[in-house]
């Protein structure tokens, strides 16, 4: 899934599964099932304690999981923060946009191929 070796260390981390707290959440969007165009990051202090910092980097063009500079600043946030666990998907989840902030209704106009999906497999709901 990740390319750059700050991503790799990122990775490594989310392998090692909950090794304390504070964690951070990774969560990978985009327009299609194909390209990443949005990677959001949350701090959870504690268990059962709602994600407290959140950060959201985005690219307009290629696919955020090779952009190593994103990778280099996601490591530093997340180390800024003292992370001790990391969690993250292997697959994009959803659309780059956020439903009441860039659209209102159920389904973002801009992103058609997510109308009528489930946003963790991405196949379509009968």
């Amino acid at each position: 899934m990740l390319n750059d070796r700050s991503l790799k260390r990122l990775s490594k981390k989310a392998k090692k599964g909950l090794r304390g707290w504070p964690a951070a959440t990774l969560a990978l969007y985009g327009p299609d099932l194909s390209r990443a165009t949005k990677i959001a990051v949350g701090i959870i202090r504690g268990q059962d304690a709602p994600a407290e910092d959140m950060r959201a980097w985005t690219v307009e063009r290629g696919d955020i999981r090779a952009d190593s500079e994103v990778a280099r600043e996601i490591l530093e946030y997340i180390e800024s923060h003292g992370v001790r666990s990391v969690a993250m998907v292997d697959r994009i989840i959803g659309c780059p946009h956020q439903e009441g902030i860039d659209y209102e209704g159920e389904w973002c106009p801009v992103c058609d191929f997510w109308r009528g999906r489930d946003r963790f497999t991405g196949e379509k709901i009968p």
